[in-house]
Order: structure tokens, then C-alpha cells, then sequence
């Protein structure tokens, strides 16, 4: 019978218009076989009309959600508990339908014997949701979890194995195909060989584990469940290692570690080298000269390409194309006397020539790549200031006698030193493109390609912060290399040098920025996708480990051009130095010397405005319920300063608090008693747990006072704010004690004054800050650490919340006191003589708040009580 055999059912009567018009039973109702031959729209106007007949069976019948889907599709249904009833009536004017719970009992063997259409409940609810009609199709349908499916089997040596998981995936509406071909959507592999496995790896068709069928075999009953989706599948896939066992030769103990948790991590197994159960033997080839043992016919030598690959494509790629051969084989003889037929023979002699051929192009052309460095090297790349041009540029390298272009030049022999400096600018400008061009096309271009084998390797959002605006660095210096190949060529001591420079300035400045900024955000991407991303690892072994790259990391070929503006600077000051004073290009190259330090500079605070942005997220993120207003393009965070509070404002006494510095604010948050929660971004990542709770978000106009506590026995490295908050009548007192060692109090206290005074306008920093015995404002730092002190905190504490819990009103007081304020009038009475006389209410206790002595709200001294009579209540407000 044909897989895609199917007929639909109308509401009460419908045409059999496909493939199922050639079923042998049909084919029976005519001895003269009339339809055999007849296409689908011929067919149309032939066959007869038959009414559907739909038989639910047992527990079918009794299912009111299944009755309600036919209802409502208008499909007439039958219940019956005998399905010989019906069974083995065969007629040309019903075609009947029998819907069953389950397809391992009798009813459905003795159906499926006599031939008869059966499909599940999953069908009829799927169909009713969709508001289609019933498909019909020539075996059990019973789900429709992986119709559009066509599986193909490879590896499998038990043939029942393999019946039962055919009559599943037809169960759930499959298709089935012996042969491998495009139209096959899912290869279901028992092992990684055969030829099948390596079509589906060269056409990218997902590979997966037979356990995939039964577990959606599991899920039949979710009507809305697809067993095709990458989040379901992904689970199943088979391992590039499965069945291999894995030995390494030639490797360091820490790449042979890495490489061996690596195996275990994509499904393999590893041995130690000469075991006979091992399956591969992974070499690194540039270290190995000769294997220690005779390798059998049946263990596979390859290189480690073979290994990374396999990773990289998520699936076991083919040895033939890895086989490692010692450099003296037959093979690799061959191939070298086919390449080189005038050679001589003597290994000697090539080694020589070899050597000879060395020194003569290092001797006649600058490489791009320095000397190779330590792995370690790219966790130890730091980004210093850009103005600071000390460095030599491209170190290691030797200059040429000949400049390296398409065309050829008549050698001069005698040239000015001028030209030797601007035919050295060219060939590092040149050696920096084709750097660039190596990470574009070595690496960006093929991680954004599109129908990647395994799929994409890395987000898009990750390669936009690893590469950044490289593409339009490079564009712009690939059109300064060429001015500078032009002005070469064709030299005279008259051509300008600066005016290249000057030329594209603007685009330099639009170009870096973007780049060096988030340079460090780049190393960092790096450094966590290869190590949490087993293929991204993999490609950039590969890649890295390729000629184009000067065996450099991908860290340290990007690191480039943070480094190439102040090279470019000092080569500019050698071709100045040898300038003549008469030499329009004189004065020109000075101003592309400025030039390019006018674009460092802009790169430097552009580069500090983008880090002070992303120390006030770091702040909002850190502080559980801070204000979104913090987050401000003028606003930067100039201190943290770590504290323990000494009142009972703004919080407890004994609370540590930190205080965030702003150009124009005060963030004030406390330590978080409990973590509650976690952020997770969109993209997966955990972000760590808030550690602080907001307190308040001050504007620095309303500290009217800093107040320098003097030191004493019971009173250490202690200071307090005199604050008058917009919804409070009098002065409040915030004091702290600091517990930083790093920045002394006088110094925060300096920087503190400054900041205040800016903010209102004054010019006189130190007039805020007096020197003030504690006793005067009841500050003391007495037994902050005891253990009476702590205790007596957690009692208070606890009472707060025992008195939140059974108070009969949640609102806040702060909220009653700005009600009192505005019911009262300007010469301090109440507009309402009912007020007056009501003693016994919260209202009245609120409003004598002022009045109770304490720590926290102390009766200041007079010379505090000073005016500002330039700001009103609204400049308070953040913006």
C-alpha cells in the first residue's frame, strides 16, 4: 500500500480523489478494474459517492471530549463494544472508520487483520482544532506527530528492533525509506558508519538515536506535538565519538586532558595509546615523526584535524581525508617527487635549500605574525591608553629591500630615508590587511554562513560583539594601503604622505570607536563560548592551527587594532624627521600626526563614557529595586564607598551600607538579608543574584551639611550627612562609619564636597565640610561588632516584622506625613477644627515626630539651619 494514501472525509459523504483509488479494494469493485490508470482529477468525475461511517470503539465511545470534536466537524459516529459487527463487512456504499484508544489490544488485531481504516483519538481532536476534515490513511494512523516526516534506518542488526520502530513512526503518521536520499528529512543511525551516515553528514540531515521514535511515541496524546522540532530532537542526536574509543600521541598533558574530557563529552571513549580496543589513534602530526607501534588494519590513524572537525560539524567526519603519514612514506615520497621533479634527492640538500629559502624571505619581505606566544597569552592582553604610543610598531619584523606590489618597479639604488620610512608604512599597512582579512574570511564569514553542518555554531548577537566593526576597519584601511601602494610605486620626495592620513581621518574615527571599546567585551565572548561551546572550541583549533593565522589565536589577531593608530603615529614622526623644512609635506604630516591623536583621543573618552555606562548597569543590576531614572547619559559614577550606619536613618543601626557616588546624585543601598532570585537574560545566561537593596536615590542639592566627626575612643572613621528631604520638615542626620581601607576618609569626604558643590552651583567645596565633636550629634561607634549589639539588631528585626504582620493598616507612614503637611496651613494650623481635637489617631503621633529626640533626628545647632535661597523644592527632583 502506498504511504501517502490518503482520502478526506467530508460531513457526510466525500470522494476518494487519491492515491487510494488504486487500493486492491477498490480495484475489486470493478471487475473490469475501470479507475486502475485514472488520475487523480479524472477520478473525480468516475467514482462513485460513498458515505463515511465512523465506529467508536470501547473507551472511544465513552471519550465526551473525542464525541464533541466529531460533533462539531459534523462527522456521524457509532459506538460498539463488537467490532465484528462491522469488521468484516466490506460495501461500496459506506466507508467506515473505527477510532480506538489503543493499538495493542484485540480489537485492533483483528481490524488490522481484515484490513479495515483505524486512527486514534489524536487525529480526531487535531483535525476538529484545525476545523478539517478527517484524513484517512491506509495503515493505523494513530497520531499526527511526525506526518511530513521521512525517516530512513541504517546500522541496525535486529531485524524485529526495526519492525516494531517502522510500525511506530507509521503509527504517528511517518514515512518510511529504504534508500538515502535528499527527500529524506531524519536518519535514525544504531552506530556511526555506513553509507548512508556519511550522505546525511555531507547533506547536513539530522542524525539521531532510535530512542527519538520512542520517546515521541511516549507523547502520542499531545495533540499539538511535533516530533520534527529542534528543541525535541536535539536531545537525540548522535554523537561524532559514539562507538569510537580514542587514543592521543604527541599531545601536552593539558591538551591531552582537555581532549580526552572533550571525547567523553561528544559520546567517545578514550584508552591509552597501543590498546587494542581502541578504534582511532589521534596524532599531532607536527611532533610526530614516527608512530611507537605497527597500527593494525583496523584502528584508524588520523590527525588532530580529523578530531576538531568531527566537533565542529557535530558529527563523525570521514578519516580518509585526516589519515596521518609519516614523512617518509611511500605516499608522501611520491607526492613529493611529483611536486618537485628537479629537486635533489639528498635530504641533506632540501633541508638546505629549504633553510636557504627561509632566510631569503625573511630577508626579502616583512610577515605579518610575531614570533609565536604562550597560550596563556590572550588571558594576559590588556588595553592600555591609545595615546600611548611608546610601543615599536610591529615588533619582531625585518624590513625588506623590495616593496612588495602587483606591479613591478625599476630598482633604485640609492633612496632617501624618507622613502625607506614610507615604503616601511606601506608594508605594515599591508601586512595589517591581510590580517584583517585573515579573521574576516578565516573565521567571521564562516561562522555567518548559512546551512552550517550541525547547524549555527554561534549566535549572530555573539559574532556582532566578537567582531564588532572590523569590516568597516578594514574597508577603510584597504583604501589607505592602496593610496599607499600608488605613492610608492611612483615615489618622489615631493609626494605627501600626511594628506593619505588626513584624507581618511573621519573614517577612522567612525570606524574604531565601535571596536576598541568593546574590545574587552569581545575577549571575554571568546573566552566563554569556547569554553562552553564544544564546536566554537573546535573551530577556532582548526583555524588557528592554519598558516593564514601565524599559529595566533583569534584573541590576538583581534588585539590588532588597538595597536595600529599609535604605530601609524610613530612612523608618521619618522617620515617627519626626515622632512626636509622646505617640504610642503612638512607641515601636513604634522597635521596628520594631530589628526591621529585627535581620533585616539576621541577613542579614549569615548572609551571612558561607554565604561561609565557600564558601571551605572553594573549598579542597577547589583542594587535589587533601584530607580530606573538613575540610568542617565549625563550621570557617571564617580565613588563606592562601603559603610556601616551608625542611626537609624536611612536604615538601622549596624546595617552595612554602600554608598554610589554619582556627579549629581547619592544612590544609598543596604546588604541584602535574603536572596530571593536570579536574572536569566533572553539568551540563557545566569546573571548573578542582586546582593543590595535600594534604600534611596539622593540628588546631592539636598545635602545641606558634611559633617568631618572627630576621632575619639567611642567615635572611629565616622562622618554624617545633614539632609533635608523635600517631604520631611526638618533636617535629618545620616551618619556612617567607614570600613574601606583603601580611600581615607578625608579623601571621600574632599571628593564628596566637591561633587555637592557643583551640583548647587558653589565655588567653595570646603565650606560644606566642618569638623564636629560626635557628642554634639549623639554618633558614637560603640560595640558596632559585639555581640550584644548584634543580637539586639536581629531582636529588632524580628519585632518589625511581627509588628507588619499584625498591624491593622499598610500605609506607609511617610505617605501620613506628606498628608499632615499638606493639610496644614501656612501659619501651622489645621484648617479643621476637627483635627485639632482628634488626639488619640495616628495623625496626631506622626506629627510629633519631629519633636522625639533621637540618633537619627537630633535638635542641630543653629549654624545648620542655613538657607539656600537660589534653589527651589523643584531642582531636588531627578531628571
Amino acid at each position: 500500500m502506498a504511504d501517502s494514501s490518503t482520502l478526506m472525509l467530508g460531513t457526510a459523504r466525500s470522494l476518494l480523489v487519491d492515491s487510494s483509488v488504486f487500493d486492491s479494494r477498490l480495484a475489486e469493485t470493478s471487475k473490469d478494474h475501470l479507475f486502475l490508470g485514472l488520475m487523480p482529477e479524472e477520478g473525480r468525475d468516475v467514482l462513485p459517492h460513498v458515505e463515511t461511517r465512523v465506529v467508536l470503539v470501547g473507551e472511544a465511545g465513552s471519550n465526551e471530549e473525542i464525541i464533541n470534536a466529531l460533533e462539531e466537524i459534523k462527522v456521524p459516529y457509532i459506538r460498539t463494544d463488537n467490532v465484528k459487527e462491522f469488521g468484516e463487512e466490506e460495501s461500496a456504499e459506506f466507508e467506515t472508520v473505527f477510532v480506538l484508544t489503543d493499538f495493542k489490544n484485540p480489537d485492533y488485531t483483528y481490524l488490522y487483520k481484515h484490513d479495515n481504516r483505524i486512527i486514534g483519538p489524536p487525529v480526531v481532536l487535531h483535525y476538529a482544532m484545525k476545523q478539517e476534515p478527517l484524513p484517512f490513511s491506509s495503515r493505523p494512523l494513530y497520531c499526527t506527530t511526525m506526518v511530513n516526516l521521512v525517516l530512513c534506518f541504517t546500522g541496525f542488526r535486529k531485524k524485529d528492533e526495526v519492525v516494531n520502530l517502522v510500525n511506530l513512526v507509521h503509527h504517528m503518521g511517518g514515512t518510511i525509506r529504504k534508500d538515502f536520499s535528499s527527500k529524506v528529512t531524519h536518519l535514525i543511525a544504531h552506530s556511526t558508519h555506513g553509507e548512508k551516515y556519511r550522505l546525511a553528514v555531507c547533506m547536513g540531515t539530522p542524525i539521531l538515536k532510535p530512542d527519538w521514535i520512542y520517546k515521541a511515541w511516549e507523547r502520542r496524546n499531545e495533540i499539538n506535538f511535533n516530533a520534527g522540532v529542534d528543541e525535541f530532537r536535539t536531545e537525540f542526536k548522535v554523537s561524532p565519538f559514539q562507538d569510537c574509543v580514542l587514543s592521543f600521541l604527541g599531545f601536552s598533558d593539558d591538551e591531552k586532558k582537555s581532549m580526552e574530557e572533550m571525547t567523553e563529552m561528544q559520546g567517545g571513549q578514550y584508552l591509552d595509546v597501543g590498546d587494542e580496543r581502541c578504534t582511532h589513534l589521534v596524532v599531532e602530526e607536527n611532533t610526530i615523526k614516527e608512530l611507537p607501534f605497527i597500527p593494525s588494519k583496523r584502528l584508524y590513524v588520523v590527525k588532530q584535524e580529523w578530531f576538531w572537525g568531527s566537533i565542529q560539524m557535530d558529527a563523525r567526519a570521514g578519516e580518509s581525508m585526516y589519515f596521518y603519514e609519516k614523512p617518509d612514506s611511500p605516499a608522501l615520497k611520491k607526492s613529493v617527487s611529483l611536486l618537485s621533479l628537479n629537486t635533489p634527492n639528498s635530504n641533506r640538500k632540501r633541508r638546505r635549500l629549504k633553510d636557504t629559502l627561509v632566510q631569503l624571505t625573511k630577508e626579502t619581505e616583512i610577515s605579518p605574525f610575531p614570533p609565536r606566544k604562550r597560550q596563556s597569552a590572550e588571558h594576559s592582553l590588556s588595553m592600555g591608553s591609545l595615546l600611548d604610543i611608546s610601543n615599536t610598531p610591529d615588533s619582531g619584523k625585518t624590513l625588506g629591500e623590495n616593496v612588495k606590489s602587483k606591479g613591478s618597479t625599476p630598482a633604485q639604488m640609492k633612496q632617501s630615508a624618507r622613502w625607506q620610512v614610507a615604503k616601511e608604512l606601506y608594508q605594515t599597512e599591508s601586512n595589517y590587511v591581510d590580517i584583517l582579512t585573515t579573521v574576516l574570511e578565516l573565521f567571521k564569514n564562516p561562522l555567518e554562513k548559512e546551512g552550517q553542518l550541525g547547524g549555527p555554531i554561534l549566535a549572530q548577537e555573539e559574532i556582532k560583539t566578537i567582531f564588532g566593526s572590523i569590516p568597516d576597519v578594514f574597508e577603510v584601511h584597504t583604501r589607505i594601503k592602496a593610496d599607499l601602494e600608488e605613492l610608492v610605486i611612483n615615489w618622489s620626495e615631493d609626494k605627501s604622505v600626511g594628506d593619505i592620513i588626513l584624507k581618511y581621518s573621519k573614517d577612522l574615527v567612525k570606524a574604531y570607536p565601535p571596536f576598541v571599546n568593546f574590545f574587552e567585551m569581545s575577549k571575554e565572548t571568546i573566552v566563554r563560548c569556547e569554553k562552553l561551546k564544544p564546536r566554537f572550541h573546535a573551530f577556532l583549533k582548526i583555524n588557528q592551527a592554519k598558516p593564514e593565522c601565524g599559529r595566533q589565536t583569534l584573541v590576538e589577531l583581534l588585539i590588532r587594532p588597538v595597536q595600529r593608530l599609535p604605530s601609524v603615529a610613530l612612523l608618521l614622526n619618522d617620515i617627519k624627521k626626515h622632512t626636509a623644512n622646505d617640504n610642503p609635506d612638512k607641515v601636513t604630516l604634522e597635521k596628520a600626526i594631530e589628526s591621529l591623536k585627535e581620533v585616539m583621543t576621541h577613542i579614549n573618552e569615548d572609551k571612558r563614557k561607554t565604561e561609565g555606562q557600564k558601571q551605572i548597569f553594573d549598579v542597577v543590576y547589583e542594587v535589587d529595586g533601584c530607580p530606573a531614572n538613575l540610568l542617565s547619559s549625563h550621570r557617571i559614577l564617580v565613588q563606592r564607598v562601603e559603610t556601616i550606619a551608625l542611626g537609624e536613618k536611612p536604615c538601622d543601626r549596624g546595617e552595612h551600607v554602600t554608598l554610589f557616588l554619582f556627579n549629581d546624585c547619592l544612590e544609598i543601598a543596604r546588604k541584602r538579608h535574603k536572596v530571593i532570585t536570579t536574572f536569566r537574560s533572553p539568551h540563557g545566561n545566569t546573571r548573578p543574584p542582586a546582593s543590595l537593596k535600594h534604600i534611596t536615590l539622593m540628588p546631592l542639592s539636598q545635602i545641606r551639611k558634611v559633617l568631618d566627626l572627630k576621632e575619639t575612643e567611642d567615635c572611629q572613621n565616622a562622618f554624617a550627612l545633614v539632609v533635608h528631604p523635600p517631604t520631611e520638615q526638618d533636617n535629618l542626620l545620616f551618619s556612617f562609619q567607614m570600613t574601606a581601607e583603601e580611600m581615607g576618609k578625608e579623601a571621600w569626604l574632599r571628593t564628596l564636597c566637591r561633587h555637592i558643590a557643583n551640583t548647587i552651583c558653589k565655588a567653595d567645596a570646603e565650606e560644606l565640610i566642618q569638623s564636629t565633636d560626635p557628642d554634639t550629634v549623639q554618633v558614637n561607634t560603640k560595640d558596632m561588632d559585639s555581640t550584644l549589639s548584634r543580637a539586639s539588631r536581629a531582636i529588632k528585626k524580628t519585632s518589625k516584622k511581627v509588628t507588619r504582620a499584625f498591624s491593622f493598616t499598610k500605609t506607609p507612614k511617610r505617605v501620613i506625613q506628606r498628608a499632615f503637611m499638606v493639610t496644614r496651613t501656612p501659619d501651622g494650623k489645621s484648617p479643621t477644627a476637627g483635627l485639632e481635637n482628634y488626639t488619640g489617631g495616628r495623625l496626631v503621633s506622626s506629627s510629633t515626630l519631629a519633636g522625639i529626640h533621637s540618633p537619627s533626628m537630633v535638635s542641630l545647632p543653629s549654624m545648620f539651619e542655613k538657607k539656600y535661597h537660589t534653589f527651589s523644592r523643584s531642582t531636588t527632583h531627578l531628571i
